[in-house]
């Protein structure tokens, strides 16, 4: 039986248990099958950015790697509560600011709406909620008096608050280490109010032109560990479904919250732990002092960030991964092919106002429930992929075998699928009209990687093909082949069809 044109395939997914989702936890070291706290809903928290300067590519990986998440979870029926905290005190921000001669409230609200710019720009959607540090100092100065109460927390002589790990019995359990074995191999610290080296501080005792809060303990200012559990606790409670962030994150950070929080509540600090592999630049960690650190705004400024988005989304999220141009131009190539498929179809069937056969729907069931399967094995968007390169195979069989019913529904399908990973939802001939460009400075790894596509603008390219119609019509095919070839040595595809001829940059 015919159906709308608006047909959604997402309709596939209601038939698909939420219990079938499985999330890697950190904690366990093993898949589990997810289980929400309360049904239907989903609290996640993931550690954010320190606002002192602009985003890097290591912090646009575990942007988008969440924002996959969050899109997932809302797809298959949960409504998700997101929080993602920002660090606007710390010692970085205090140092940069006196560099600048700004306030601290200046420097960190300008990379506070610059972090929001690159996000918005990588397709990401906002957190529900993002605290932070500077307006929930109560909420941390009260966790700091109650370890004090239970003994997990002691004052040093320089007036600054420390947590003692030796009375956590289960610290080292995300990040697997044994405390007796740190203790072993570390050094003695020389004029330290510590008590153990691997005990942290939990509230800083102030300094001379520093900010600072009043406290029982005397002015001063957060640790850095304590911020996650007070904001955390605050947003979402004791215990709550997901807690993320990067790799690196993981210890200290992470295992120094679970003892905070723990030690506090007697509870579970977070069911799941997420976390998100490592960038390499050229098959090294990207660091400045190596010249292969890269903001998002560098990347921006000579790749699309669908682009950016669709590098990140092609490795599977706990995967350590490498950036660099041949990477780059491997996820434009592969946006290409989705594109092409999807512009292909477009001039083949157009926005012809068609009813949409059931039968022709039930032959993409398949992809359909081949990309749920794949994202519910832990987010594996890898294999999501491939099953939207399925579909644009199919897609442009059936365009070539004049199936418009075919073409319509894989066309639907295609589109639909790839929303929930946000890629694929812009005019196709815009984007494959886009300029590619590359970082000259990630280094020249293959072919012409390292050089810059065309500089030919659009109307210049559209005057060519204007020219080489002409010369065809003239019979002077000798010309239009020079011009085809002179376009193409410029990284311009010409494609000539039934209505006209159609270009992309390569």
């Amino acid at each position: 039986m015919p159906v709308s044109k608006s047909f959604n395939p997402a309709y596939l997914f209601e038939q698909l248990a939420n219990n079938s989702l499985t999330i890697y936890d950190s904690l366990s070291a093993e898949k589990q099958v997810f289980k929400p706290l309360q049904a239907g809903k989903v609290g996640m928290y993931v550690c954010g950015m320190t606002v002192y300067d602009y985003c890097h590519i290591g912090h646009a990986r575990v942007m988008v790697a969440f924002d996959m998440v969050v899109r997932w979870l809302e797809a298959i029926g949960y409504d998700v509560t997101y929080v993602r905290n920002i660090t606007d005190i710390d010692d970085k921000i205090i140092a940069r600011a006196s560099e600048n001669g700004e306030s601290i409230s200046a420097l960190t609200e300008r990379f506070i709406s610059a972090m929001h710019e690159d996000a918005d720009n990588l397709g990401c959607l906002r957190p529900s909620l993002e605290p932070k540090a500077t307006e929930h100092i109560d909420e941390m100065l009260r966790l700091i008096d109650t370890l004090a109460e239970k003994e997990f927390a002691y004052a040093g002589k320089q007036g600054d608050v420390y947590y003692a790990v030796e009375k956590f019995d289960d610290y080292g359990k995300l990040s697997k280490r044994n405390l007796e074995d740190m203790q072993a191999g570390s050094r003695v610290e020389v004029e330290t109010d510590k008590r153990n080296p691997f005990d942290f501080v939990l509230w800083k005792s102030a300094k001379v032109g520093e900010p600072a809060w009043k406290s029982k303990w005397g002015e001063g200012r957060p640790g850095w560990h304590i911020e996650c559990s007070a904001m955390s606790g605050k947003c979402l409670g004791e215990t709550f479904d997901i807690h993320g962030g990067g790799h690196d994150l993981q210890f200290p950070h992470h295992e120094n919250e679970i003892a905070q929080s723990e030690a506090v509540t007697g509870c579970t600090y977070a069911n799941s732990w997420m976390h998100v592999g490592f960038i390499n630049v050229d098959g090294e960690k990207m660091s400045k002092s190596l010249g292969n650190f890269f903001t998002i705004r560098d990347v921006m400024e000579h790749y699309h960030p669908e682009t950016i988005r669709f590098f990140i989304l092609s490795s599977h999220y706990r995967s350590q991964v490498n950036f660099s141009n041949d990477a780059l131009n491997d996820a434009h190539a592969g946006l290409t092919r989705l594109y092409q498929a999807l512009k292909k179809a477009e001039e083949f069937i157009g926005d012809a106002d068609m009813d949409l056969d059931a039968i022709a729907f039930a032959s993409t069931e398949n992809y359909v429930t081949d990309f749920a399967d794949a994202m519910n094995d832990d987010f594996n968007t890898p294999k999501a992929i491939s099953v939207l390169f399925g579909l644009a195979k199919a897609l442009n069989k059936a365009v070539n075998e004049q199936d418009a019913g075919q073409a319509k529904a894989l066309s639907v399908t295609l589109r639909q699928l790839a929303s929930l990973l946000n890629i694929a939802q812009q005019n196709p001939t815009e984007f494959l009209q886009m300029p590619v460009g590359s970082l000259s400075n990630l280094g020249q790894t293959s072919g012409d990687a390292s050089s810059e596509t065309s500089s030919l603008s659009a109307d210049a390219i559209e005057a060519l093909i204007k020219e080489r119609a002409e010369a065809k019509a003239d019979k002077d095919y000798a010309r239009a082949d020079a011009i085809r070839a002179e376009l193409k040595s410029q990284g311009i595809e010409l494609e000539d069809g039934a209505n006209g001829t159609t270009w992309r940059r390569g």
